[in-house]
């Protein structure tokens, strides 16, 4: 029997919608790990890792609590530049610092998948190169005034008001959103889930 229910271990809204935006149904069941990264840990490891120890963490409350079981996807991405991870920005001074630094230039944003069911857990990476127009301070600050940079990997989010600073991209469009949906449907059709 396939199914389309799944637990998603995210509270991010713009992976929800891309879920909703393939068909797919969830329950939002999000897992708390911590998140600082490993000692030279190169970014595509730790999105992966991440992506991995969160779909783990929510499979295994799952058990704990004889939950019923649907299989569990975890996301985590991130945005690298020169081998540095630039993560969530604490306050509007490391946002203005993050993307005056990508100002531009080119910078590859990692997403790690992960699905964990009872056979297991299965782990897909998508990265992406991107090249941002060369901004200046006025456009940066107006663009942090918005307050869209918060709480995003790279102080921006391409699906908002940030596609007007992004001249190209390689790579997918929804793993830059933060859910790449082609190596999403991958694992979720290999772990039962129909999508078409």
């Amino acid at each position: 029997m396939h199914q389309k229910m799944i637990y998603l271990a995210s509270r991010s809204p713009r992976r929800a919608e891309l879920l909703e935006q393939i068909g797919i149904e969830f329950i939002v069941l999000p897992s708390d790990i911590d998140e600082t990264p490993l000692l030279n840990e190169q970014s595509h490891d730790y999105v992966m890792r991440l992506a991995a120890e969160k779909a783990q963490a929510c499979y295994d409350g799952l058990i704990s609590q004889l939950a019923p079981i649907y299989p569990v996807l975890a996301a985590d991405t991130t945005v690298s530049m020169e081998g540095k991870i630039l993560g969530k920005p604490q306050d509007d001074d490391e946002a203005f610092q993050m993307l005056s630094s990508m100002s531009g230039r080119c910078h590859e944003v990692h997403t790690g998948i992960a699905v964990a069911t009872h056979e297991g857990l299965k782990v897909a990476i998508s990265t992406t190169k991107v090249e941002m127009a060369k901004l200046s301070d006025e456009t940066i600050l107006a663009y942090i005034a918005t307050e869209e940079p918060r709480d995003k990997a790279g102080a921006y989010g391409i699906q908002g008001l940030a596609g007007t600073l992004i001249k190209r991209i390689e790579g997918s469009y929804s793993g830059v959103m933060g859910l790449p949906i082609y190596e999403t449907a991958q694992l979720l059709v290999q772990a039962g889930i129909r999508i078409l």
